[in-house]
């Protein structure tokens, strides 16, 4: 793949590691591990893959990544954060445990574990702006998100159901997060999208 092409890392401390890369070199970007510090030098964007977020925010303070990825997202990184990585994303967290962490940089509140357990888990085709077509959704222990600030745009909602109406991915400016899973989807849109997101920061990233 070019060079040309964006470097997107994917938080690899737990989670779907390799099935990010995949989707997201489905979809033009190239790809990489991030584990250190040093290593989010290297990237124009990365993605947060699901886990439990207590364990990952955990284990990012041990591996000394904690601050570093803040201020690096606070700088302007672009980020993509699925089900655990959008708690993790988020400026406040509903239902954590004492003391709990994040990386914090999305002007939201989320509800962790709000749709149940794990036998709670479920599909469901989502409406998402932007998408020309539905978008078939796999939610497992997923959050959802309680507010949105005023610059978050909301991607998509539950349609039906006794959660209906209940937010589910959401962006604000460089930041792009869903309560589901689509990199197990086959479905590689939502990595589409946030490639295009950091083509359109980074002038296609020319500069790597």
């Amino acid at each position: 793949m070019p060079e040309s092409q964006p470097l997107v890392g994917v938080l690899a401390l737990q989670g779907d590691v390799r099935e990010h890369r995949a989707m997201l070199e489905r979809a033009g970007a190239r790809t990489t591990v991030v584990r250190r510090a040093a290593e989010l030098d290297e990237v124009d964007g990365i993605v947060l893959p699901g886990g439990e977020s207590t364990t990952v925010a955990k284990l990012a303070r041990t591996f000394e990544l904690l601050e570093p990825l803040a201020d690096r997202l606070r700088s302007g990184l672009p980020a993509f954060g699925t089900c655990a990585g959008m708690i993790l994303l988020a400026d406040r967290i509903e239902d954590g445990v004492p003391g709990q962490e994040t990386f914090g940089g999305l002007d939201v509140v989320v509800r962790r574990n709000a749709f149940g357990r794990q036998v709670d888990s479920f599909e469901a085709e989502l409406g998402v702006d932007g998408f020309d077509a539905p978008f078939h959704a796999m939610f497992i222990r997923a959050p959802w998100v309680e507010k949105v600030g005023a610059d978050v745009a909301v991607v998509a909602t539950v349609a039906s159901g006794p959660q209906a109406g209940r937010i589910v991915a959401v962006r604000q400016a460089n930041l792009l997060a869903t309560s589901f899973h689509p990199e197990i989807t086959g479905d590689h849109r939502f990595h589409e999208l946030f490639v295009s997101m950091l083509e359109d920061r980074t002038g296609a990233a020319g500069s790597r």
